[in-house]
């Protein structure tokens, strides 16, 4: 082996070394938790995000010795605020019991918006702004309404607007669904129908097996819902991985082109959820005796042509990689989100990626799609599942051509 090569390897071990270590000042999660999943229309729709999200934040706050009070700042990625009230994030904050003082705010970067929460959330601890915060994401895309323009109600017939479609699932430059931008990227990559078909029977596979052997459970709490025969009803399981017929996977027509590869199998649901995370300073968490999950490494954003968009997280993974002085190989774990099974596929293919380490439990093709929730639903569950000094890598698109990562190590 070469001098140079030589060094190159004795470098990348030195910074993996470095990354392994800890100072008081890294950023770790201390509690990651997430409602149950919800099927549009189905389970949770008798929820809206805020209340999904309060629900939540009150198992995260009972878990930990952490006080209300002690919350400096609550951040939550949500993308369909339509009839939700004024502010849901604050709707939820106020109403889980946390003081009128706890500053809150919103995020919307589409479907990256409760991982970008996380990020956020991150910088501002490492800043030393805040010393404890909650961050996740929350979406209930059961209750997105029908708009009706201001100034459409000329004499005759009028047109409603679904704000699902146009403010979450339509791409604004081309005025085509994002199903069409991952046509797209599948017949310029060659991704084939069969390759997302049997990824998505792989994802309910997965989802269904890690459900049965109880991995979701610690990250996972039930909820309550307003039932009209008992008054209320818990949920407690994810709804949608349970609805998969695999026997009409291979015969069902594509959604969004005539002869296209996406279905309505081997895509992501509509879905109703939110997931949030309790982040802080190591040496904040050993003054409060408690033991973080794991520790936020590193983040990255990246921006393409908006069609291109189920490839952004390449450039955002390599990024990470690279800063940190990584190879792929070095990744325990994988986390890229299934806004259709065309993207991680294409993911694996461009960054060369063991397929076998990428979303290990399954993915939103089978547990579903709550936009602005499963940015922080995926680096929740990476969070809960490395081992101590494993690293892992969440990864989300978002429309308009953006993605965002987040390197995690667990503790």
């Amino acid at each position: 082996m070469s001098i140079l090569k030589l060094a190159l390897k004795s470098s990348t071990v030195q910074s993996i070394r470095q990354l392994s270590g800890s100072s008081g000042s890294d950023v770790v999660v201390v509690s990651a938790l997430r409602t149950p999943i919800g099927s549009f229309r189905g389970s949770l729709s008798q929820l809206s995000a805020a209340q999904m999200a309060t629900q939540v934040i009150k198992a995260l706050i009972s878990q930990s010795s952490v006080k209300p009070e002690q919350i400096d700042e609550v951040i939550m990625g949500h993308i369909l605020t339509h009839g939700g009230g004024q502010h849901p994030t604050r709707q939820a904050v106020i109403n889980s019991g946390l003081p009128s003082a706890t500053v809150t705010s919103t995020v919307n970067k589409l479907c990256a918006s409760g991982m970008k929460s996380l990020m956020l959330a991150s910088g501002l601890l490492s800043l030393k702004q805040a010393n404890i915060m909650i961050a996740g994401g929350m979406e209930s895309m059961s209750n997105v309404p029908f708009i009706l323009k201001r100034g459409d109600t000329n004499y005759g017939h009028t047109q409603l607007y679904d704000a699902l479609l146009s403010d979450g699932l339509m791409d604004a430059f081309h005025n085509i669904h994002m199903g069409n931008c991952g046509e797209n990227t599948a017949k310029k990559y060659g991704i084939t129908r069969e390759d997302q078909d049997k990824f998505a029977i792989g994802s309910y596979e997965k989802s269904a097996a890690a459900a049965k052997a109880g991995l979701f459970d610690k990250e996972r709490i039930s909820v309550t819902v307003p039932d009209r025969k008992s008054g209320t009803k818990t949920i407690s399981d994810d709804e949608e991985y349970h609805k998969v017929d695999f026997n009409k996977i291979g015969s069902l027509k594509s959604v969004f082109q005539k002869d296209g590869t996406i279905t309505a199998a081997n895509a992501s649901k509509l879905n109703d959820g939110a997931a949030v995370s309790l982040l802080m300073r190591s040496n904040t968490a050993s003054e409060l005796g408690l033991q973080p999950l794991a520790k936020i490494v590193d983040y990255a954003d990246n921006e393409i042509e908006p069609i291109d968009f189920p490839i952004a997280p390449v450039e955002a993974m390599r990024k990470l990689l690279d800063r940190n002085g990584l190879k792929a190989h070095n990744v325990t774990m994988w986390e890229i989100n299934e806004a259709f099974s065309v993207v991680p596929l294409v993911n694996i293919k461009l960054l060369g990626l063991d397929a076998q380490k990428v979303n290990i439990h399954g993915g939103a093709v089978s547990l579903g799609h709550p936009i602005g929730m499963s940015g922080a639903r995926i680096v929740n569950h990476l969070a809960h599942t490395l081992k101590s000094g494993e690293f892992g890598i969440a990864s989300i698109c978002n429309g308009g051509g953006g993605a965002s990562a987040i390197l995690i190590q667990g503790n």
